[in-house]
């Protein structure tokens, strides 16, 4: 290929790449000075965020008396300033007021969130506690605490969806939902921030999980790996697009287990205590103490009150 030739086919590319028409769906326009969320801040965001919650685990804090609050505000100080920073450039990015200046409009509501978030850690940590504790009692395999705060994914996955989940009430735009998919690409955990899970919640393994923004979870529920609370189908407008923001994903009450690729899908009920068996399809509702299994047949058979 001769140099002209060459130069001939690098500037028709150039062209076709900068023609509006190609790019105008994918494409972000801001202002110069106007913040874009950074995936490098918010992984820092997150190591921050996990060596507050389990000081000792993460990063190299000293657990002497005399020197964990300071590290704890070292921690804090450089938490608030960073997610202050991303929660503004969530905000500038889906603000669509041209007409103003996007900093100035929502710094202080920023900082504000910022704040609200970290009085909230004490509480997230506490409902932590309560997610490692039971992970490692229903684990026979876990041999202590430290080994599932370690090395277990579900935590990592879980301490994500409380951190996003909070985000998310704090009415944080798309910062909660980079946090999660970091979570997902991390362990093959999906968890929607929006969804509402309750304490003590295990997922043992965790690969292929997916949990639905509106999914609700009550207190001591137990999954495994590859199960799906999605949603059965999507309701359309009268211009044939799925209607966004309705409840379509399962209610799933306290005590429950749902053994590995079980799918459960709509919005339907199981109730308190039942057991969900491996790879079975529910989509009706179950009172409580229901038990769903694969007969030999491979026909789902279900009971009320039974043992699995």
């Amino acid at each position: 290929m001769t140099t002209t030739n060459f130069e001939n086919k690098i500037s028709q590319t150039i062209q076709k790449l900068s023609d509006p028409g190609s790019y105008q769906i994918v494409c972000h326009q801001h202002k110069m000075g106007e913040p874009l969320p950074s995936i490098t801040q918010l992984k820092r965001i997150i190591d921050l965020v996990r060596e507050i919650l389990f000081p000792g685990y993460y990063g190299n804090t000293s657990l002497r008396t005399n020197t964990t609050q300071h590290y704890m505000g070292v921690y804090v100080d450089e938490l608030y300033g960073l997610l202050s920073e991303e929660i503004l450039a969530g905000m500038c990015f889906e603000c669509y007021d041209n007409s103003i200046n996007k900093v100035e409009k929502h710094q202080r509501k920023a900082e504000q969130a910022a704040l609200e978030f970290i009085e909230f850690l004490p509480e997230i940590r506490r409902r932590l506690v309560t997610d490692v504790e039971a992970t490692y009692l229903n684990d026979p395999a876990a041999r202590n605490l430290g080994e599932v705060i370690f090395c277990y994914p579900a935590i990592r996955a879980i301490s994500n969806y409380r951190v996003a989940n909070k985000l998310l009430q704090l009415e944080v735009p798309l910062i909660p939902r980079f946090i999660s998919e970091m979570a997902h690409g991390e362990t093959g955990i999906d968890i929607h921030p929006r969804a509402e899970i309750g304490e003590q919640f295990t997922i043992d393994h965790g690969t292929g999980v997916v949990i639905g923004s509106t999914s609700i979870i009550g207190k001591n529920v137990k999954i495994y790996q590859g199960v799906t609370l999605g949603a059965k189908s999507f309701p359309l407008d009268e211009n044939g697009n799925p209607i966004k923001g309705i409840p379509r994903h399962p209610i799933v009450e306290d005590d429950v287990v749902i053994y590995a690729g079980a799918t459960i899908l709509g919005r339907v009920t199981i109730g308190k205590g039942s057991v969900i068996g491996g790879n079975v399809w529910v989509t009706n509702d179950l009172p409580p103490n229901s038990r769903v299994v694969q007969s030999k047949a491979k026909e789902t058979s279900f009971s009320h009150g039974a043992g699995i």
